[in-house]
């Protein structure tokens, strides 16, 4: 299997189209996708999608603004969208504190062309990277200002550790007592006393490790992203219905802490494993709803639809699923709540939370 870096740029993704040895589309392709097209749910409904990522071409995992809009026009109401720090287009000629100042301009940049792109979505807001371990946080936070104005709603310096990283395509390489570092709590705590939230990446068993930073920054807005990602793989494999059975102990305490809100998706990465991005079909979004719709409506049912925000995580979650199902998918495990809810969750919670 492939393993991808989320921090750096690598080699782009194979394009073979038909599998010679099966005569089968190769998975993440066109041809593959095609396979599963569905009637739009509630093509009405407004929606922010809060997470996804961009890449240029030789990227991680490139995906460009027209692939965005090609996903965000694809049949349901996505009138805004969110960047999120991915390791994209640094400056690596630049001073290392100031590198991801390449993606915050990148992503600046972008969200500029999709301002004056007529009926599509618009990147209306970026969650951009800086250590927060740094002395010179606030220069590093006004240097991104300076570069983004008011589309800089947040940071992500993600908390993401893989205890068994070759295991994995996406493994999380954070230092071991992240969140428990001082330098990095002042970091977070400097975000909440300028206005900005902390958004991050984290592993099912991390959320304890979570709990205590949170306590130690109540004045910051935490945003929880993925649910924590549950590990399917590895040593993790066959495991989900006991990692459930903790998890959702560790989320109900959680969201006791008034300043955190979760982004609920990102469940479709492969280290989640569900296996769908090596299937002969992508994913169904009756399939998706049915097999995670349990994460969903606990993190709900802790949190409360104000502190909710579907996202789509998209291109990482392309891996397994297309971008219109994988939002019918997330409105049908909606559908048993009150459509100022489902509001709340699809677009209020998100526009609140960054000013959008």
């Amino acid at each position: 299997m492939r393993r991808c870096s989320m921090d750096k740029p690598s080699e782009s993704t194979p394009v073979a189209i038909i599998d010679p040895t099966t005569s089968q589309p190769q998975p993440q392709t066109p041809e593959w996708f095609a396979q599963v097209v569905e009637p739009i749910v509630d093509p009405g409904q407004r929606v922010i999608d809060p997470h996804h990522h961009l890449w240029p071409p030789g990227g991680s995992l490139p995906y460009s603004l027209d692939d965005l809009h090609a996903d965000t026009g694809s049949g349901h109401n996505i009138v805004k969208t969110m960047f999120v720090e991915c390791g994209a287009a640094y400056d690596l000629d630049a001073p290392a504190d100031r590198a991801s100042l390449g993606e915050t301009r990148f992503a600046a940049h972008n969200a500029a062309l999709s301002a004056s792109a007529e009926g599509s979505a618009t990147i209306a807001g970026i969650v951009a990277n800086v250590d927060l371990r740094l002395d010179n946080v606030d220069q590093l936070l006004d240097a991104h200002l300076e570069v983004a104005g008011d589309l800089l709603k947040g940071i992500r310096h993600s908390g993401a550790r893989a205890v068994e990283p070759e295991a994995m395509m996406i493994a999380g390489s954070a230092p071991e007592g992240l969140y428990a570092d001082p330098a990095f709590r002042r970091g977070v705590q400097r975000l909440g006393a300028r206005g900005l939230t902390y958004d991050t990446w984290q592993y099912h068993h991390q959320v304890g490790e979570f709990i205590d930073l949170v306590d130690a920054c109540p004045g910051t807005t935490m945003v929880l992203d993925h649910f924590s990602t549950p590990i399917g793989v590895g040593k993790f494999a066959g495991l989900l219905d006991e990692i459930f059975e903790q998890w959702a102990v560790d989320i109900a305490d959680l969201a006791t802490r008034a300043n955190v809100v979760a982004k609920i998706g990102g469940l479709a990465m492969p280290d989640n494993g569900y296996s769908w991005h090596t299937a002969a079909k992508p994913a169904t979004s009756d399939e998706f709803a049915a097999a995670q719709n349990r994460w969903y409506h606990h993190t709900i049912e802790a949190f409360g639809p104000s502190r909710c925000m579907f996202e789509s995580n998209f291109p990482v979650d392309r891996f397994s699923i297309s971008y219109p199902v994988l939002w019918n998918g997330l409105k049908k495990i909606a559908g048993q709540y009150s459509d100022s809810e489902r509001d709340a969750m699809f677009y209020g919670t998100a526009n609140r939370v960054y000013s959008l």
